[in-house]
């Protein structure tokens, strides 16, 4: 049963005390339907049958898949240091390392990943303990609008649809979160329209905290990171890139053009495709917003000795106990997740990241021309580096249809951005440095198959339709 520690007593008094007559009052404002109610669970089993039940179940999920899904969440090969180490118990703590004296391994782990992230996105500072790159955008936003005292962030229908609606989420306490749109049409179709960021932040009455934009975006296109950061500086803004770590091995890291906040999904880096998480927010900084950024940062230091000593540095207790006074509610370490990063970048090597994100790009390649051969094309005609969409009639069936000969066709971008009629018969695929030739000759085979067998049949005129 559940442990409650207040007699009815004492509830009859809180609930006298505060004028409501039930506890059910509380709770008036959420809608019924989406109250918790019991659980609708299935009589007691023994342990060899409900065993045997769960298999069952396992055996539903889809493993067998060819993927080209990428959308955020990526498929890499991952050294098998990776899991081997994080197996290791010592790791095995979600708490945050208050006292130095005993959590130098956990504090030194940190401090690597930071000091290895650091590197990647050629910023000052970077944090650990952000929930996902979703997470760690809205807490880059957030940044923004305390380090200059504004109330307006402007962000890009670039950014991932879920990236932007929560920042929405973080914003709905009263501040303003406006969306720059794409090009339509052109050579720049698909990216963020600069005339209409331009028009944005001119108005003086309405003053911007940030600009956020993400490279490569959403639809796999790169971005003119440089000339974004130039507009919003110009207005007195910070620039927010959201980035993808593995290509920032062949892209120019956020820091150098004059990014100054970054942000992005850890999870490219020796962490696993699974359902919902756990991943990684990456947030990283210039030393001038040292104080802006939540999170955990660890220093280096010496201690009374002369040893080489850890500790966490420019954080107040009230991050934790106070939450009136935190400058986030980030709370849970995700300290196991930036050791699987740092454990990845450091057995890769910037050489073999480099490979990683190079072989990427050459297997896109060769997805799109294979693609092309059967007729189907780019959606948009700027660069991209491992992931672009392509026109499909009909696009959702035949995603539906690939499932069934084993394809997973990346994802129907009608589903994630329903308000876009240039996307409604539209793909996203992605490829990675684990997509084979084979992968694409067999996914291309399958497609041009589907989409005979989904073409309408041809109506002659002595039946009434068109020849």
């Amino acid at each position: 049963m559940p442990y409650g520690p207040h007699t009815s007593a004492d509830r009859e008094r809180m609930l006298a005390a505060i004028g409501i007559d039930s506890i059910d009052d509380l709770f008036a404002d959420i809608p019924e339907a989406l109250r918790a109610s019991p659980l609708d669970l299935p009589p007691p089993q023994p342990e060899l049958e409900l065993a045997s039940r769960l298999t069952q179940l396992a055996a539903r999920n889809r493993t067998d898949l060819v993927s080209f899904l990428g959308a955020g969440v990526y498929r890499h090969w991952s050294p098998p240091a990776v899991d081997q180490l994080l197996l290791r118990g010592e790791w095995y703590t979600a708490y945050t390392p208050y006292q130095p004296e005993v959590s130098q391994g956990t504090l030194q782990s940190i401090y690597e990943y930071e000091s290895l992230m650091a590197e990647l996105v050629d910023l000052d500072v970077v944090s650990a303990s952000h929930y996902d790159g979703a997470a760690a955008t809205a807490e880059a936003a957030l940044m923004t609008c305390r380090a200059t005292r504004r109330e307006r962030v402007l962000i890009s229908r670039g950014v991932h649809p879920q990236y932007r609606a929560t920042v929405a989420t973080y914003f709905e306490g009263g501040l303003q979160l406006d969306e720059i749109p794409l090009v339509a049409e052109g050579a720049a179709a698909g990216t963020t329209d600069l005339d209409a960021l331009e028009a944005m932040l001119a108005d003086p009455a309405n003053p911007v905290a940030g600009v956020v934009a993400a490279n490569p975006d959403f639809l796999g296109l790169l971005e003119p990171m440089p000339r974004i950061a130039e507009l919003a500086h110009a207005a007195g803004a910070l620039f927010v890139a959201v980035v993808e770590p593995v290509s920032l091995a062949v892209l120019a890291p956020p820091g150098s053009y004059g990014a100054d906040i970054a942000a992005g999904e850890g999870q490219p880096l020796g962490i696993a495709p699974q359902y919902g998480g756990p991943f990684l927010g990456i947030l990283a900084a210039t030393e001038a917003l040292t104080r802006q950024i939540p999170g955990r940062l660890v220093g280096m230091t010496t201690d009374l000795d002369g040893q080489r000593a850890f500790v966490m540095t420019m954080r107040a207790r009230e991050q934790d106990i106070r939450r009136d006074k935190a400058a986030s509610n980030i709370c849970t370490n995700q300290a196991l997740l930036a050791l699987a990063a740092s454990i990845y970048l450091a057995t890769i090597g910037p050489h073999g990241l480099r490979d990683v994100a190079a072989m990427g790009a050459a297997r896109a390649a060769e997805l799109e021309s294979s693609l092309a051969a059967i007729g189907v094309r780019r959606v948009h005609a700027g660069p991209y580096l491992n992931e672009f969409a392509v026109g499909v009639r009909d696009a959702r069936a035949v995603h539906r249809r690939l499932l069934d000969r084993g394809f997973l066709a990346g994802l129907a971008l009608a589903d994630a951005e329903p308000d876009d009629p240039t996307l409604a018969d539209a793909l996203l695929l992605c490829a990675t440095e684990v997509t084979t030739s084979a992968d694409i000759a067999a996914f291309v085979a399958a497609l041009e198959e589907t989409m005979k067998e989904s073409a309408p049949p041809l109506v002659t005129a002595a039946e009434g339709g068109p020849r």
